[in-house]
């Protein structure tokens, strides 16, 4: 059997996996439909665009909702903590979610330039809007968030919506933005063809550039902020509770972890090295390296972060000593390990029949195809 302390561990990369999962697979879509305007010069390729993601993107959602639930079961004081201080923020999100599905189904419902243009701007703002409060999010988890947690571990949260868009969280939010633009043009290039083909590329390539310098202004910017670190190691095998440490700011501490273990520095070199191989990908027309070198991207820029963060997962800005880390904001190790069964049964039959699903609908969608099918697609 797993002792509490592996069953921690292996629930902080399991929630990992499913962000990963998210930003992979409902990421191409979220960045293809952000970019439905700039890619799409006519009515016909915007609904190439659209055809493309059609069958993925409601199922692809479901990883941010089993994100959401697993963080939930796993790290319930994290969740109650989250959505209770960042509710505005959580709503916008969701608001702007709303536009996707409602898109999806009545773009195509009345035949006119207006209606299905208000529809392709609102579409675009649903998928771009939530790429950028996610990254805003990731980035004020490194300042810090307004909140502390009282006897009876009932979190107080002293902030605003507004206090969230630091300079520092924004260009967090642009690279995750950029980054989904990124994996939703490599997608569409891999997807279609012709000039609608080079144009994704093109944009993929430039918002991988992008993504490369922002990201890097990111890490030269962590030098400079007070990192979190635990003044005393914690037992892990132990019930804990998010009194239980003190808590120490270190001037540049969020890149401790990378000096402890080397190793760690594979992740931003893995980030570096996929964006290289978008770029040249792109440019040479091989669109199915340029997704795997995207893909590579994503999970090595979200495991920066995690690795960077950890152990913590809700640093506090108003008492340090009352952040949030993976050892005091568990639920019991029974939960954990049950939990833990459920997902090595489950979790391959999801990947399996999700596989089923891509492999059914590969293939290029055209204009012809559009046309052949004007009544049926999107």
């Amino acid at each position: 059997m797993l002792d509490y302390e592996s069953l921690k561990l292996i629930w902080w990369l399991l929630i990992g996996v499913l962000l990963i999962g998210f930003a992979v697979t409902d990421g191409f879509d979220m960045g293809a439909v952000s970019l439905l305007k700039l890619v799409g010069k006519t009515d016909a390729e915007r609904r190439v665009i659209l055809n493309t993601v059609g069958p993925h993107w409601d199922g692809n959602q479901v990883w941010f909702i089993t994100a959401g639930g697993a963080i939930f079961a796993a790290w319930p004081v994290v969740y109650a903590t989250a959505f209770s201080g960042l509710y505005w923020a959580l709503l916008l999100v969701l608001f702007a979610l709303f536009f996707r599905p409602v898109g999806f189904e009545y773009r195509s419902k009345i035949d006119t330039v207006k209606w299905r243009g208000n529809w392709d701007w609102l579409m675009t703002a649903g998928s771009a809007v939530p790429a950028l409060v996610f990254g805003v999010a990731f980035g004020n988890l490194f300042l810090g968030l307004p909140f502390a947690i009282d006897e009876t571990m009932r979190s107080e949260y002293q902030g605003s919506f507004w206090q969230l868009l630091s300079p520092f969280a924004l260009v967090c939010g642009l690279v995750s933005l950029l980054m989904l633009v990124m994996h939703g043009g490599v997608f569409l290039q891999l997807r279609t063809e012709g000039a609608l083909s080079q144009r994704a590329g093109r944009y993929a390539a430039i918002a991988a550039g992008l993504v490369m310098l922002l990201f890097a202004a990111a890490g030269l910017w962590l030098t400079q902020l007070s990192g979190y670190q635990l003044s005393v190691p914690l037992d892990g095998g132990a019930v804990l509770t998010p009194l239980d440490k003190q808590v120490a700011l270190v001037e540049g501490g969020w890149l401790s972890n990378y000096a402890k273990q080397p190793l760690l520095m594979a992740a931003p070199a893995v980030a570096y090295a996929g964006l290289l191989m978008v770029i040249l990908c792109c440019k040479v027309g091989r669109p199915g390296l340029a997704f795997i070198g995207s893909s590579l991207t994503l999970a090595a820029i979200i495991f920066t972060a995690g690795a960077s963060l950890f152990p913590f997962v809700m640093p506090s800005s108003l008492d340090p000593n009352h952040s949030l880390t993976l050892w005091d904001v568990v639920s019991s190790e029974k939960t954990l390990g049950i939990m833990f069964w459920v997902a090595v049964l489950f979790v391959p039959v999801v990947l399996s029949y999700t596989a089923w699903g891509y492999f059914k609908m590969r293939g290029k969608v055209t204009t012809r195809h559009i046309e052949e099918n004007n009544v049926s697609a999107y």
